[in-house]
């Protein structure tokens, strides 16, 4: 079967759903998280911590945008990149947001500055702990759910409410 025949035509896909894919890496050196806090002048998430990562590039998969994000975001170099999970995100516009979800540890600690945001070395027992940081709505459901152990890849679908509040629903493990 050729590339003309997988159904990704304009006419085939004109009434379907489409997403825009993306990563999200949660970077670990022994006991600390790597996590941005967004800059102010960011359209998404002004001032929230978020992990690092971004859009994929037409001719990436999700292992090596995330790679190629982690190196951009921060300068480092990763090693024991695992798949997480996927959340399938509809903020209620035509086109949504499929997010591949890794972690990865760091082989050192020292990162460049980004015009993303700022890098913030914190403590993962810490950040799992609080309630007062100013994470991305979603982290404080995803970040135990990677970080437990026995923790297995997961299959989430967000969208939010009429309260403009998250709903994260994942998918039963079989």
């Amino acid at each position: 079967m050729g590339a003309k025949d997988q159904g990704a035509d304009s006419q085939a896909t004109q009434q379907r759903w489409q997403v825009v894919p993306r990563t999200l890496c949660f970077v670990t050196h022994g006991e600390d998280i790597l996590l941005m806090k967004r800059g102010p002048h960011k359209r998404i998430f002004p001032g929230y911590y978020n992990g690092l990562g971004g859009h994929l590039e037409r001719d990436e998969d999700p292992l090596t945008g995330a790679i190629r994000e982690i190196k951009e975001e921060s300068g480092l170099t990763v090693k024991n990149v695992q798949f997480c999970g996927s959340t399938h995100v509809d903020a209620g516009q035509d086109t949504g947001i499929l997010l591949y979800i890794f972690k990865a540890e760091a082989t050192t600690r020292e990162v460049i500055e980004s015009d993303e945001g700022t890098l913030h070395w914190l403590s993962l027992a810490e950040v799992l702990s609080r309630d007062d940081l100013l994470l991305v709505e979603d982290l404080p459901i995803v970040l135990p759910m990677i970080f437990r152990d026995g923790a297995i890849p997961f299959f989430a679908f967000v969208s939010y409410d009429e309260n403009d509040q998250i709903l994260f629903r994942v998918a039963p493990s079989i």
